[in-house]
């Protein structure tokens, strides 16, 4: 459609008969793109109610929701180029006009015969046809058409039914089953090793089977590889993968794809949750609780879980979370029954589940971030070659640069953080906006001598080698990880046998099988036991219930050490004698006493500018403009916990409500008053409906 001086795509949602617009002030479109709705009328449904739960624009909504290339007006449907012959053809064939030009000749006579021949054949055929065929085109013998590629019949069968299943993983299976065709949410708790992805696969087949087709959301598909290769392994036919991995081109065939129904199998990260999937009849989201579902970053800042359970509400299908450590949120749903907690209590087979074992650091002699205890029981699963992981999640080579003689510290210029220092790459770097800079050798304030403090992943690895000699050490960091093939070549690595020792950040933590792992380090326990946010230590629970859970696969017997300057915190002491179960009960009751979501509804309003004062009068007077409801409270404005990110300086301002309902009412007479208020060119500020951080 013309706007302005340019030509741009938009989309249609609603027909009128009539505008309020006079007539000479409308436009005509100038092309029609698609010829049937890009979105089935439910999948639009859910977008505009996104678009009014989070406040954010509607264009922007629809946008985040498909691929680039279709923002750009490429086709919805996958088309082909088709080579045929013009009438002039047989008659240039016959009359010997090509006989200096056998590529031609070859070509024509080829398409000739068969009357048309698609791009994507001619390939293969015959390589480096193009010239000829341009040439042909020229001279008016060879014609070339787009034409839409039918979807394929999307026969997809299972490849034999999969090891047996123990009794909770029938009664899980039976539960969601006979929920196909209706609305339903069910909660997945099972212990790591318990053969949640199995549940998933048998879900999947009984759909399949009966004609539907399956979304599975992963919380990053780069870092769980195994759940698309067990996927693929199980079923035949096409399987479409969307992520942000993909380029634009890629990710536009899988998104043709899916919703042609040539896959009725779709597997992807966050927004796939938006993907076109005809007869939809389960979604299943693996590893609930990541915090990767939920978009924190630019503007549409929605969660991708809590979309998924809506999409299935009104798709009327059955929605599975899956997770060894559920969420707060989906725990109290099901507390409140809007859930069904389906429970599997053991792991899969004859595996056990692993010795847990505090290590307490005040009394024990520590090499370079190594307990004395942790290195003996290296030495002791390494000797029975098996292979050992340890987790810590702080990567580069320590996280300050510091002067052992007047103090100094290397600081961001642009941030109120510190630089980390990266020993192989000879850099400081800013782990939050991207900083470099080259590691001195001398204090640039006294001259004196500066030194590395502090642990990172890469100088573990050093550690590592030093007193492993012999022994190949696998680091798992997006430091030397970035690109997808490195980090399937690691994990080869790890699966053949060749890498004996694991070291890494969460990246290890995620869907990862490694049945030759037996002995788990966690080096630092303690870095979210006094975090102000009041999510820290549900995700410091997670995340060593979930690394623990890589110890000890099959029949061989797990150990997971932890290193703690704390050892007695009641967090520590409370996950490892009743579970994270018991975890989750104590740390609720506490959630609950303090009014924090669970059982608290909340939103931030975020403001940065390039001045402290900027970012907090803009809050100000947002605050000022609010008309308050007595059920509505507002916190602040405070300046965010690192105030100074990438010279930009943040602030925020809470809003809290015990109700929803109350919390959107408020929101929906607020947001548009915040719009209209005046601000400096650079400040920018977003709107955080139920944020994760806080502080």
């Amino acid at each position: 459609m013309p706007f302005g001086r340019q030509r741009v795509v938009g989309i249609v949602v609603e027909l009128s008969d009539h505008s309020d617009v006079a007539a000479d002030k409308l436009r005509d479109l100038l092309e029609v793109l698609d010829a049937k709705p890009v979105f089935p009328a439910a999948d639009l449904a859910l977008l505009r109610w996104a678009a009014e739960y989070y406040h954010h624009p509607v264009g922007e909504v629809f946008a985040a929701a498909q691929p680039k290339l279709l923002r750009a007006g490429q086709d919805s449907i996958a088309r082909q180029i088709v080579w045929s012959p013009t009438s002039a053809a047989a008659a240039a064939l016959a009359g010997g006009q090509l006989q200096r030009a056998p590529r031609q000749l070859a070509l024509l006579r080829r398409i000739c015969d068969i009357g048309s021949l698609v791009e994507s054949q001619l390939d293969i055929e015959l390589p480096g046809w193009r010239a000829a065929a341009r040439e042909l085109k020229r001279r008016g013998l060879l014609q070339s058409s787009a034409v839409a590629i039918a979807p394929e019949g999307a026969q997809v069968q299972a490849r034999g039914t999969g090891p047996a299943l123990n009794v909770a993983q029938e009664g899980a299976l039976a539960a969601v089953i006979g929920q196909l065709g209706k609305a339903g949410a069910f909660l997945l708790d099972g212990v790591t090793g318990s053969g949640k992805t199995e549940v998933y696969l048998r879900l999947a087949g009984e759909v399949i089977a009966r004609g539907g087709s399956v979304l599975v959301l992963c919380p990053e598909i780069g870092l769980t590889p195994q759940l698309v290769e067990r996927f693929h392994a199980r079923f035949d036919g096409t399987i479409a993968a969307l992520h942000s991995g993909l380029t634009d081109r890629e990710r536009l065939d899988a998104w043709r794809v899916a919703s042609s129904g040539s896959a009725r199998i779709v597997i992807g990260t966050r927004s796939a949750v938006f993907a076109p999937l005809p007869a939809l009849g389960l979604i299943i989201v693996d590893e609930e609780h990541d915090p990767s579902y939920k978009q924190q970053e630019g503007g549409f800042r929605y969660s991708a879980r809590d979309l998924a359970l809506l999409r299935g509400q009104r798709a009327q299908v059955p929605v599975v979370l899956g997770s060894a450590t559920p969420s707060f949120e989906s725990l109290h749903n099901v507390a409140h029954e809007r859930m069904t907690r389906l429970h599997l209590p053991e792991r899969a087979g004859n595996a056990q589940p692993p010795r847990l074992t505090l290590i307490d650091l005040r009394a024990h002699a520590v090499h370079r971030g190594l307990s004395t205890p942790l290195l003996a029981a290296m030495d002791r699963h390494l000797a029975t070659g098996a292979q050992v992981l340890l987790y810590l999640n702080r990567r580069g080579y320590a996280p300050t640069l510091l002067c052992t003689s007047c103090g100094w510290s290397a600081q961001c210029r642009s941030c109120d953080a510190r630089l980390t220092v990266h020993q192989r790459a000879g850099v400081l770097a800013c782990h939050h906006c991207g900083a470099e800079q080259p590691r001195p050798d001398r204090c640039p304030r006294c001259g004196y001598e500066v030194r590395p403090l502090g642990h990172g992943t890469e100088r573990v690895e050093e550690t590592l080698a030093e007193r492993f000699p012999g022994l190949a050490v696998e680091r798992f960091d997006r430091d030397i990880l970035r690109a997808q093939e490195a980090l399937e070549g690691a994990i080869a690595r790890v699966h053949s046998g060749a890498a004996r020792i694991l070291v890494g950040t969460q990246m290890l933590t995620k869907g990862h099988h490694f049945p030759d792992v037996t002995l788990v380090g966690i080096l630092n326990a303690d870095q979210s036991l006094f975090s102000t946010d009041f999510r820290a230590t549900e995700r410091l629970a997670q995340t060593i219930v979930q690394v623990a859970g890589r110890a000890g696969r099959a029949d061989r017997a797990g150990e997971v050490m932890i290193q703690s300057q704390y050892p007695d915190h009641p967090l520590l002491r409370t996950l490892l004698e009743q579970g994270y179960e018991g975890f989750a009960t104590t740390a609720m009751s506490e959630r609950e006493q303090a009014q924090w979501p669970p059982f608290l509804r909340m939103a931030v309003l975020r403001a940065s500018d390039t001045s402290a004062e900027g970012a907090m009068r803009f809050l100000a007077a947002a605050r000022a403009a609010a008309d308050l409801p007595g059920e509505i409270s507002l916190r602040g404005p405070v300046p965010a916990a690192m105030t100074r990110r990438a010279d930009r300086y943040h602030a925020q301002l809470l809003v809290e409500s015990a109700q929803r309902a109350r919390l959107q009412k408020f929101l929906s007479g607020w947001i548009p008053t915040v719009e209209a208020l005046p601000a400096r060119g650079n400040l920018r500020w977003v709107l955080d409906v139920d944020p994760l951080e806080v502080f």
